[in-house]
């Protein structure tokens, strides 16, 4: 079979002849990759960067897919850590760690969403006690996890969102997928009163925003939950201490770890279901796996999918 595979941190992955993969255990099973999202969680765990990446070389990367397996039936498939990833013709997947799609779904949309969405799905479902008619501040709502995190906050039961971000002319499109407000990252303190923020940006943005928008708050002794989850303004934020003495602050992170693999397997067909049924609108991009080398480097507003 063909796939995509990584020999070195600083270069793409090479679109090559590999082994056929070989389920071992009673739960695994050989599939046929139908659709596998560029990810950024999957860049950073093949380069190495991500805290969860294991450094083992070569690598075929692809933590996720759309596949078929020996009966037929189409599953959305998450795989644990392994040098078999799903940038590939076919892979070995953990039943347990997949969930059936209805027969007609089409496999890129689903590839294409399921990562992203998932970010703001779990974070709001299993890493908060999150309840309907709280007010949501997304910080980072221009990129493909933000637009979805919009979608799912208001899909989850937010009363009122507000979408920040740099781009104004993307933040022009948010109110169309159910944005109540949009700012950029120099108006957050206008998003002051809300209950939860979803920070796909952290670093020094996330910290320069904090204090503004505590102070105009018009109850600080009210909760404030800050859910950290991406980091594209930087791994590191230096939160200044008055913010968290002078209000009801707690920060949070959510990701591979502070969520368990249970509890991200257990919202899969939820999240699924909500793009399937067309209530997310995603972006996609279909590329073939043979041009692995040119997507890898290629940058775009939608979300990559490979096809084998």
């Amino acid at each position: 079979m063909y796939a995509a595979v990584l020999t070195a941190f600083d270069t793409p992955p090479v679109y090559r002849e590999h082994p056929e993969p070989v389920a071992t255990g009673s739960d695994e099973m050989v599939v046929d990759v139908l659709a596998a999202g560029l990810h950024h969680l999957t860049r950073a765990k093949a380069t190495g960067a991500h805290y969860s990446s294991t450094g083992a070389l070569p690598l075929v990367p692809g933590a996720d897919a759309v596949v078929r397996d020996r009966t037929g039936t189409l599953r959305y498939a998450a795989l644990d850590d392994t040098t078999l990833g799903t940038f590939a013709e076919r892979t070995v997947i953990d039943v347990r760690r997949s969930v059936a799609l209805p027969a007609g779904i089409d496999p890129v949309r689903i590839a294409a969403a399921m990562n992203p969405g998932m970010s703001s799905w779990v974070a709001l479902r299993r890493r908060i006690t999150f309840t309907a008619g709280q007010r949501v501040l997304v910080i980072g709502a221009t990129g493909n996890a933000g637009r979805m995190a919009v979608q799912v906050a208001k899909l989850l039961g937010a009363a009122h969102v507000i979408a920040a971000g740099r781009d104004e002319a993307r933040l022009a499109a948010l109110p169309a997928l159910g944005a109540d407000e949009t700012c950029t990252f120099d108006e957050l303190d206008s998003a002051a009163d809300v209950d939860v923020v979803l920070d796909y940006v952290w670093g020094e943005p996330a910290a320069g925003a904090m204090v503004p928008m505590l102070t105009a708050r018009g109850d600080r002794s009210r909760p404030l939950t800050w859910i950290q989850i991406g980091s594209m303004g930087g791994p590191t934020a230096p939160v200044p201490s008055v913010a968290l003495r002078s209000s009801r602050l707690q920060i949070v992170g959510s990701g591979i770890g502070s969520v368990s693999a249970r509890d991200f397997i257990a919202e899969l067909p939820h999240l699924a279901a909500a793009v399937t049924e067309g209530t997310i609108s995603v972006q996609a991009q279909a590329v073939p796996l043979a041009d692995i080398e040119r997507a890898w480097t290629t940058t775009t507003d939608r979300r990559v999918v490979l096809v084998p």
